[in-house]
């Protein structure tokens, strides 16, 4: 029977936000991604030259959520008590902006007509991309609305919410299909594993949960995968592996079939971040993964799955 084990090497710490960094999404290019937090700053960086990230946008508030779309090579940002922001990445030019709450965006993701935003009174809030228009609010849990996932035949969106529970809306009309109580304190992101009927969630109750959710959502797994809250989760660009970060300062590395931890990246081992880790994206380049702290950097490593007999 074969075992896989990770080995990790860390390649570069990225310097360039004056405060913590919470956000990062993936950009056009394998080697291109981008980052947002405190500092309001976002910025482009190219893994190929990591050394200097490339300032796109300076705003007055925290950024906790961005979303690039790579159809439109539009990177979409939401800026706390304030609304969303639209970059056209190729001239790094504001194009769009369109003010809709006084609460924080905690995340934002895009359809083929619409721009989903979850926010902190529990609301998501349905955008038009061509208009930024607001077509629809949809008013479901009682907390923060924290974390969306859109499942692979675009069919249901699932959102996490700050009062310990998941609910799933069909995106034909946004009508609530499910609810369920899911952790015991605040839900902080939810992702579908690529190609299952498999939600992944993770809680500032630090466990990590599987759900089956085909017609009705149960609880495959749960493991108290850190010590504190966890933060966020990322899969390997091959769907194997996944990567969780916490408030613990820690990531983790798992196998994505057996749910089997492999790997801790930490401070005394591999000179990982020394405060909260916030954010992980696996990216399809090199095998390198990025993480973001609140000690107000980014680190990229190296992870490679090495099989024994």
């Amino acid at each position: 029977m074969q075992r896989t084990k990770i080995q990790v090497e860390k390649l570069h710490s990225l310097r360039g936000h004056r405060d913590s960094v919470y956000t990062l999404a993936q950009g056009m290019a394998p080697w291109q991604l981008f980052s947002a937090g405190a500092d309001g700053f976002v910025v482009q960086w190219d893994l190929r030259s990591p050394e200097t990230g490339l300032l796109l946008a300076k705003l007055s508030a925290a950024v906790y959520a961005i979303h690039f779309d790579t159809a439109s090579a539009e990177l979409t940002v939401g800026q706390n008590h304030d609304g969303l922001h639209i970059i056209d990445v190729s001239s790094k030019k504001v194009i769009g902006s369109v003010k809709l709450t006084t609460a924080a965006i905690f995340d934002i993701q895009r359809t083929a007509k619409d721009i989903l935003v979850a926010t902190g009174d529990g609301v998501i809030i349905v955008v038009d991309r061509a208009t930024l228009a607001v077509r629809k609010h949809i008013k479901a849990g009682s907390d923060r609305a924290r974390s969306m996932a859109l499942s692979a035949n675009g069919q249901m969106l699932t959102v996490a919410y700050s009062d310990n529970c998941i609910r799933q809306f069909a995106m034909e009309d946004f009508k609530l299909m499910h609810e369920w109580e899911a952790h015991t304190n605040s839900v902080f992101h939810v992702r579908y594993q690529p190609n299952q009927d498999v939600l992944l969630s993770v809680s500032r109750d630090a466990q990590l949960k599987i759900w089956e959710v085909g017609q009705q959502p149960k609880l495959k797994s749960a493991i108290v995968a850190h010590m504190y809250a966890i933060n966020h989760l990322d899969f390997s660009p091959d769907g194997k592996h996944f990567v969780t970060c916490s408030m613990d300062k820690s990531i983790k590395v798992w196998d994505a079939e057996s749910y089997q931890l492999l790997k801790v990246i930490d401070k005394a081992r591999h000179a990982s971040h020394g405060t909260s880790v916030n954010r992980v994206l696996w990216t399809p380049y090199e095998n390198q993964m990025v993480s973001a702290s609140d000690d107000r950097t980014l680190t990229v490593w190296h992870l490679s799955p090495i099989n024994e007999a």
